[in-house]
């Protein structure tokens, strides 16, 4: 599969990493391609201009700081049509954390998936809390349910499907749980949230 990430701070490059590790082709999106920051990813995957890095991809993970999905959705948004979109953004000090309302807006034939937004990049990169599989859930665009189940999988993570976009704010408010948790109370990044089933 042909994976766009357009980020490539801690999720962006973490998840490009495993990605590549899974067989994927990745590409890292970034405004300053040849910048030196990038050249450990470049082992994994091709660094390039944003508009290089959607041509012909399959896959968008957007990982870049929730303020500037606008821009990025008001330049690039014709170019996501038919695309299974990931919004990993998060707006802490907004009312949504998520960007999904102007994804919508500007690249309407998106598939859009709400994922990878709950955890820190750690538990992403060690998918594993004292020996058991971290949950990742997820919500957003059902067709595309199979694809993201096999990417979260490919990540080392158990996948859990909320159902569809509209329960994107109860996602986000597993995000500010995280938040409340890890930071607020100091139990450290390192923890996360599991589906228990009888």
């Amino acid at each position: 599969m042909k994976i766009a990430i357009i980020g490539a701070g801690n999720i962006g490059g973490t998840l490009g990493r495993k990605w590549a590790l899974a067989g994927h082709e990745v590409r890292f999106g970034v405004r300053n391609p040849v910048d030196s920051k990038f050249d450990s990813l470049r082992a994994v995957g091709k660094v390039a201009s944003v508009v290089e890095a959607l041509d012909g991809t399959d896959v968008v993970l957007l990982s870049m700081p929730g303020g500037a999905v606008a821009d990025f959705a008001e330049q690039h948004g014709a170019s996501l049509a038919g695309k299974i979109v990931i919004d990993s953004t998060n707006s802490i000090r907004n009312t949504y954390m998520n960007s999904l309302t102007v994804l919508k807006e500007k690249a309407p034939e998106a598939k859009l998936i709400r994922a990878f937004n709950a955890l820190g990049w750690e538990n992403f990169e060690v998918p594993l809390i004292n020996g058991v599989q971290i949950d990742l859930f997820y919500c957003g665009h059902v067709d595309s349910r199979t694809v993201t189940d096999q990417l979260i999988a490919d990540i080392g993570l158990r996948p859990i499907y909320i159902g569809d976009l509209d329960l994107a704010a109860v996602l986000d408010g597993m995000t500010r749980m995280w938040f409340a948790l890890a930071l607020a109370q100091g139990r450290g990044r390192r923890i996360a949230f599991k589906l228990l089933e009888e």
